[in-house]
């Protein structure tokens, strides 16, 4: 099976051409095994890109874990990527399908070759029952009170496609947002879970994250949490609608346009090598 190893920022991911390949297992056994660091090839998660008839193409996105996503930000960015630089697009605009809907890019080029991606995310989804989440009332949900073993911590819920929740916290120089990620992640007020997102405001318009990620923990970079990130600074007064969004894999620019109610999220996109998985 012929493989792409791509990234958005770091968070990696493993592209197999469906159009031309046939997995020789589940998808899900396919991820856990290939994107396994020490005996696999590697990865933060396996995305299998299929013929479409509604877009360009149609992405499955499964995590690190076996479990399957709704969407990926960065992984979108990747596959928009693949899609361009193979000339399987009409022009500089790339439709991508997902589990959670079909989302826009448009293409910045540089010698032929996709540079920047940026993404069509969509309005942000508020309502806690679209989490889900074991909250009353319609939402925006902006002070859900969370509790692990290191103490309480104060919640915004965004769906950017995915569940995020958004921490906003003083300094993360020293947080060790992994152990409370974790904890937080399978709290039972998420029953499916939730992503995890620490932010703290360097400034208005930068925003330092570090996410922890459902089905594949601790990653260098999330688009979809970018995203919430903006939204959340945003309805919380602590933001404007366009900010930096620096991760720990580089920096991600959002923009919450007025005119329309979509998040807009702009970051480059890297091919890493090809392979063949036996």
């Amino acid at each position: 099976m012929l493989f792409t190893k791509m990234h958005g920022l770091g968070n990696d991911f493993i592209l197999v051409d469906m159009d031309k390949e046939t997995l020789f297992e589940a998808p899900s056994r396919l991820a856990e095994a290939i994107c396994h660091r020490q005996f696999g090839v590697g990865a933060d998660g396996l995305v299998l890109v299929y013929p479409s008839k509604r877009a360009d193409c149609r992405m499955q996105i499964m995590n690190s874990d076996g479990s399957e996503a709704e969407m990926c930000g960065n992984a979108l960015r990747c596959v928009a990527k693949f899609i361009y630089d193979r000339g399987r697009s009409r022009g500089t605009i790339v439709t991508v399908e997902a589990l959670a809907g079909i989302y826009t890019t448009e293409i910045t080029r540089r010698a032929n070759k996709a540079q920047l991606i940026r993404v069509n995310m969509g309005a942000p989804v508020l309502k806690p029952s679209a989490f889900p989440a074991l909250v009353e009332g319609e939402g925006p949900v902006t002070d859900l009170p969370l509790r692990t073993e290191k103490g309480v911590y104060t919640g915004v819920l965004i769906n950017t496609g995915v569940p995020h929740v958004v921490i906003f916290v003083p300094d993360l120089t020293d947080f060790d947002f992994v152990t409370e990620g974790q904890q937080i992640e399978k709290l039972p007020v998420f029953p499916k879970g939730a992503n995890v997102n620490f932010v703290e405001v360097k400034r208005p318009d930068y925003l330092v994250d570090m996410v922890w990620e459902r089905g594949a923990g601790p990653t260098l970079a999330c688009g979809t949490g970018a995203t919430a990130v903006l939204a959340a600074a945003y309805l919380t007064k602590r933001s404007p609608r366009r900010a930096t969004v620096l991760l720990r894999g580089g920096e991600l620019v959002i923009d919450w346009v007025e005119e329309d109610g979509n998040l807009y999220m702009t970051g480059s996109a890297e091919e890493v090598f090809t392979g063949e998985y036996r």
